[in-house]
């Protein structure tokens, strides 16, 4: 399970027609409430089809009836308003990060419904123990939200192939070749959470499903490049509104571009990755804070506010290696912003002096702007909400998923 890319072609089957008109119509109906025959007007389908089609969304709980429609100016009594049901399938969430797990659960609308996260130290744990850890939340988050989830996305900190069901690498946590939805449903089963279990389960790196968030929610434009921290750096590249996976998956390594090729040795195997100088360890390091343990990010923040300068000093310096690597990716790509996010977006007025100067420097495809630099307002939240949306989204793109 992937982010929504419209549907696939296939055999004009009486039954493929049908379900491709049930999207269509939840599509127009998702966009804004309508009418009936406002859907007709703009799906291009006639009014029984219409009738028909919504009857059936409304029977599976997708859509429900909202009263009189807004006024058309036409004679005649006003249609009733069809919109999306906030009672019905939900998204479900979940994060692994290398401190923290995460679940979330939203509506079909969009909407919050439930929010968990769990301060942990998951760095070397094994991945059976931390699938426990994150089955209780999960199932604590669907009591909370009292709804009926239609599947599950998780957000992990690795490269995750195009199957979306293999964790080929997580360096930050020290996994290999993990198979997330296998070992996430047997730690599902163990917390009796079987409804759960038996979910479509799918998995995406966290910077990709933080990326997504910036075009769904936040206000991010069709082409953009996100780059975001947690323990280590991500990025997502948006182009025309679509993420950029590449062959097997794995774009947006931006953690993993040398910015000082012979910079200190990564723990990927190579030199002076951007890693080594804006990633969580190099910059305690930097502030003289190697070894203090919590909330990086806030910590960092929060010294930096009180005015010191050697959190200060370090947060300029993992600035100006964000910038380099940036200047590269936007003579590569060319895209209209690049939104800092994840961990940055907190620490980004420190952050930002030196990106700035640096893309300024660098950038040649196109004179460099300070505006095209943009701070995320989704910020941490953004890889939850990229996965539990992203499933709702699924939904409304392909409603006869439910049934398949």
């Amino acid at each position: 399970m992937r982010e929504t890319d419209g549907l696939r072609a296939g055999p004009a089957s009486q039954q493929g027609m049908r379900r491709a008109n049930l999207a269509l119509v939840l599509g127009v109906i998702a966009s804004a409430r309508r009418s009936r025959a406002e859907v007709a007007a703009e799906s291009g389908l006639t009014r029984a089809a219409v009738s028909s089609l919504a009857e059936e969304l409304i029977a599976a709980e997708l859509v429900v009836e909202e009263g009189p429609a807004a006024p058309s100016g036409k004679v005649g009594r006003p249609g009733t308003a069809l919109g999306l049901n906030p009672e019905g399938p939900a998204g479900l969430g979940a994060e692994i990060g290398v401190e923290h797990l995460g679940a979330c659960v939203v509506d079909l609308r969009g909407d919050v419904r439930a929010w968990r996260r769990q301060e942990i130290r998951n760095r070397d744990r094994r991945p059976a123990a931390v699938m426990a850890d994150l089955a209780e939340l999960l199932r604590r988050a669907v009591a909370d939200a009292g709804l009926r989830p239609a599947g599950l996305m998780l957000a992990v900190p690795g490269l995750v192939g195009d199957g979306g069901g293999v964790l080929q690498r997580a360096a930050n946590l020290g996994w290999e070749d993990v198979s997330l939805a296998a070992e996430l449903r047997l730690a599902l089963r163990a917390a009796n959470a079987e409804a759960l279990a038996e979910l479509p389960v799918g998995a995406d790196n966290e910077a990709n499903l933080g990326g997504l968030a910036e075009l769904w929610l936040g206000g991010a434009p069709e082409h953009f490049l996100h780059v975001s921290a947690e323990a280590g750096v991500g990025s997502a590249i948006v182009v025309g509104g679509r993420l950029m996976r590449g062959a097997h998956g794995y774009a947006g390594e931006l953690g993993h571009v040398p910015v000082r090729p012979d910079g200190p040795l990564c723990a990927c195997g190579a030199y002076g990755c951007l890693e080594q100088y804006a990633g969580e360890t190099a910059v305690m390091r930097a502030a003289g804070l190697e070894g203090v343990r919590g909330d990086w990010v806030a910590l960092l923040a929060e010294r930096a506010e009180a005015g010191d300068e050697d959190v200060r000093e370090a947060l300029g310096g993992a600035g100006s290696a964000l910038g380099v690597a940036s200047a590269g990716a936007v003579n590569l790509l060319d895209p209209a912003e690049v939104v800092l996010g994840g961990g940055y977006a907190r620490l980004a007025p420190w952050l930002l002096p030196g990106m700035r100067a640096e893309l300024a420097a660098r950038v040649t495809v196109r004179p460099w702007s300070d505006e095209r630099l943009t701070v995320s307002r989704l910020g941490r939240r953004g890889p939850l909400l990229g996965a539990a949306v992203g499933v709702v989204r699924a939904i409304v793109a392909d409603p006869g998923r439910l049934d398949a």
